[in-house]
């Protein structure tokens, strides 16, 4: 089969083993991906909307656990800047966030050594007090719940559910490899893990992005395999939403003084161009996976723009406030204005969501 054979039997929806995904993500011309994934959007997305949503990022906790290399935001629970935020501070970003036309707010934290379920119950409960949609708590917290607690997945999702919980965000998944995820994230849970949780959640009715972090350590054949597995669950579950591709932001991280990752990242993906590759190919070996949302948080508004004519449909959030990326030195901001300008100036119509 010729390069070009496999991106047309790609892009049409037909199945595509890993070595086939590879062989794309290497050797393909940009431009040629590019244009693939620009169909696949065009076919699901033909109106040429682009969406975006209103919301805050609010982190209520950076205390945590896992101790993950690939990452400068948490603390230890006796380390000088550990915070958790009271019900007022949080009561208080919600108002602030409802007053800025916010409609939805994306709650995460770090695994904190002392909490279970009844924090995590009560935290939802102080968000739906407000009127306001919640997106929160990401496979490995409701995993860490869950074994704080001694209970099940399920029964941790139903209990957030009842709470008020709508909706989960993708995080924690970074490689669905568990290789990789043990070089970068070895005390967090493994990829399965993270599928189970998206699994029970879907069948209890809610919904779900899904992510990948990459331009750490991983090999190509990782990312395609992230993918293959999101393409694999979604058509058991059809249950996410959107997909989000970024790319690993190294400053003041453990990882990024690692010799090794600086012998991995100088042939990976972790640049404009090879996220603008992975981008394409995730449009297009997710065709059961309505929305791809472009990373400006990570790769800037002028990246993002172009990665609306490699298979995304979405601009992500406002992003009132961010911290993780943020602690390792990336500080990105767009306004809601400035989000709409940027997609009319592609061509494209801008449209506000709720989820």
């Amino acid at each position: 089969m010729t390069r070009s054979e496999a991106l047309d039997k790609a892009s049409s929806g037909g199945p595509v083993s890993v070595a086939e995904g590879v062989r794309l993500l290497r050797e393909a011309p940009l431009f040629e991906l590019g244009r693939a994934a620009d169909a696949v959007r065009r076919r699901l997305h033909p109106d040429g909307v682009v969406t975006y949503i209103v919301d805050r990022n609010i982190n209520y906790t950076n205390v945590c656990s896992c101790g993950c290399s690939f990452c400068a935001f948490y603390r230890k629970k006796d380390a000088p800047g550990a915070y958790v935020l009271s019900e007022e501070e949080l009561s208080a970003k919600i108002v602030d966030t409802i007053a800025a036309g916010g409609v939805r707010v994306l709650l995460q934290g770090g695994l904190h050594p002392d909490w279970g379920i009844g924090e995590a119950v009560r935290l939802v409960r102080a968000v739906k007090r407000h009127p306001i949609l919640l997106h929160g708590f990401s496979p490995p917290e409701v995993w860490h719940f869950a074994r704080q607690s001694k209970i099940t997945i399920g029964e941790v999702i139903a209990r957030l559910s009842d709470a008020g919980l709508d909706s989960i965000p993708g995080g924690g998944a970074e490689i669905l490899d568990d290789e990789v995820r043990r070089r970068i994230s070895p005390e967090k849970i493994g990829w399965e893990q993270w599928a189970a949780v998206m699994r029970e959640a879907h069948r209890q009715g809610l919904r779900s992005s899904a992510t990948m972090m990459f331009g750490s350590v991983e090999t190509p054949e990782a990312i395609v395999a992230h993918l293959l597995r999101v393409r694999a669950l979604q058509e058991e579950t059809g249950g996410f939403t959107a997909f989000i591709p970024w790319v690993f932001q190294p400053g003041n991280t453990e990882l990024s003084r690692d010799p090794r990752f600086g012998e991995a990242s100088a042939t990976g993906f972790g640049h404009a161009v090879g996220y603008l590759r992975v981008l394409a190919l995730s449009r297009i070996l997710l065709p059961n996976v309505p929305t791809v949302q472009v990373s400006w948080v990570t790769m800037g508004a002028k990246v993002a723009q172009i990665g609306l004519f490699f298979g995304a449909d979405d601009f992500g959030s406002t992003m009132m406030e961010e911290n993780v990326v943020a602690s390792a030195g990336v500080s990105f901001r767009m306004s809601g204005d400035e989000i709409v300008a940027t997609i009319r100036d592609a061509g494209f119509t801008a449209a506000k969501r709720r989820t």
